[in-house]
């Protein structure tokens, strides 16, 4: 499969299967397009060469042979053996998701788990309950070493003596089991001070900072219960975490709106503000609520990724390089395929808890009693539905079998497909269009990354 598109200087092409990358002049595109679509080699110099010439064509039909004869070009692959066995296979559980509290104090209005309830009651965790959750992480876990727990909410600092209890509790047995834990913060910074600080970063090996950008945006959307805006009270508390890990191991987590469809002002502004980690993803809201996006939104949403795309060349240029966590993309040592196939894993090998112990596919399914897969003390009983979360992949999605980015996107967020489609084995489309462009910026800044070194 072959995909192709133009970004400003660069003519790209993308050979899906084998993953590689060709950055070509007009007569190659032109001729590897006429290619793709069936037409034979002295049809296609038929119809180009009033363009670009008989000579250049042949040369060109040689050179697109050669990468053909390794593999980079029309390759054929038929990844689906991958999964031979796969949903049979035993359970290995590698990540568990905490959801420390289910209470939050702010009440921001796009919020999927309804201001921390996730359609309950407000509660907290016990240090019991998140003990247990470690032991059946570590006998669920078979011979794998090194696991995650991601401390979740609501807001997870509501409940902090208990986070440190369940870090305790953890280092406490790694050596025993042979384990390695690695521990992840999502917070929204209100209750963040100099001592919750100095805890995580002694403990935990990345931090989510929850920020909008620009302060107007922000404050629109993550108000405190009173109505009034977080953003003067979090920001400067937020440049403290970036400044005092260096710059690394953490990411400051946006969410735009229709409400600002310029959101690459908001990435440019978190980049001004001193931040080098940033992630501004897309709303994901039934188009009832105003400031959901719409279809009619798409084109102007793409366009968005590509000014981004410019202005995070321009400052690189600078000298004021940032990542954008959406346009990362390792050309070379990706994810193994399985992983490419299959996506996170949620529902088989990542689980999420609540504060008194059930358990879910993922932490956007909490709360959801179809999805209800079982407990800490009774393990996973719902193995039906294990299976089917362990046999959704990109091969089983009718949508993504002929997709070009299938394995950048490994088939998107099953809990979207569900709460748009009532299937996990559909895609949530919105998100699929912007994926797309996403990959599309990736590999243009990756490409003219390459090529601003061998300048």
């Amino acid at each position: 499969m072959i995909h192709q598109y133009k970004m400003n200087d660069l003519n790209i092409i993308l050979d899906v299967d084998s993953g590689a990358v060709h950055l070509v002049d007009e007569e190659t595109y032109a001729v590897v397009a006429l290619l793709d679509k069936g037409m034979g080699k002295e049809a296609v110099v038929q119809e180009l060469k009033d363009r670009h010439g008989e000579e250049k064509l042949l040369e060109v039909l040689e050179e697109v042979e050669e990468l053909k004869d390794k593999g980079q070009l029309f390759s054929e692959e038929d990844y689906s053996q991958v999964l031979a066995g796969f949903g049979d296979r035993q359970t290995v559980v590698k990540a568990m998701c905490l959801h420390i509290a289910h209470d939050c104090n702010l009440r921001c209005g796009y919020c999927f788990a309804g201001e921390g309830e996730y359609h309950g009651d407000r509660s907290m965790m016990s240090a019991e309950v998140g003990r247990k959750a470690v032991d059946f992480l570590v006998e669920n876990s078979g011979s794998r070493r090194n696991l995650e727990i991601d401390f979740f909410g609501g807001e997870p600092l509501m409940n902090f003596g208990v986070v440190k209890e369940i870090v305790a509790y953890a280092k406490s047995v790694e050596k025993e089991h042979n384990k390695n834990f690695r521990f992840t913060i999502t917070t929204n910074g209100v209750l963040l001070d100099e001592e919750k600080l100095a805890f995580i970063n002694e403990h935990m090996y990345n931090v989510v900072l929850s920020i909008d950008g620009r302060k107007e945006v922000h404050d629109r959307m993550r108000p405190a219960p009173n109505g009034k805006g977080s953003y003067d009270l979090i920001l400067p508390k937020f440049k403290e975490v970036a400044e005092s890990r260096g710059q690394k191991n953490y990411y400051v987590r946006g969410t735009f709106t229709r409400h600002n469809l310029d959101f690459s002002k908001d990435v440019m502004d978190l980049a001004e503000q001193g931040f080098r980690q940033i992630s501004v993803e897309p709303v994901v809201a039934d188009e009832a609520f105003d400031y959901a996006l719409r279809e009619e939104d798409l084109g102007a949403l793409q366009d968005e990724y590509e000014l981004l795309a410019e202005r995070m060349l321009e400052s690189r240029k600078a000298g004021k390089d940032f990542n954008f966590f959406h346009f990362f993309i390792d050309l070379n040592q990706g994810p193994c395929i399985s992983k490419r196939i299959t996506g996170c894993g949620a529902g088989f090998e990542y689980l999420a808890v609540t504060p008194w112990g059930d358990l879910y596919p993922c932490h956007q399914f909490v709360g959801m009693e179809e999805f209800k897969m079982g407990s800490l003390e009774e393990g996973v009983r719902n193995k039906q539905l294990e299976k089917e979360f362990k046999g959704c992949n990109v091969y089983e999605k009718p949508a993504c079998t002929r997709c070009w980015a299938k394995f950048y996107c490994s088939g998107g967020c099953n809990a979207n497909s569900y709460n748009f489609h009532g299937s996990i084995r559909e895609v949530y489309g919105t998100g699929c269009v912007l994926e797309k462009k996403r990959v599309e910026c990736a590999i243009y800044l990756k490409a003219k990354s390459i090529l601003e070194e061998q300048e």
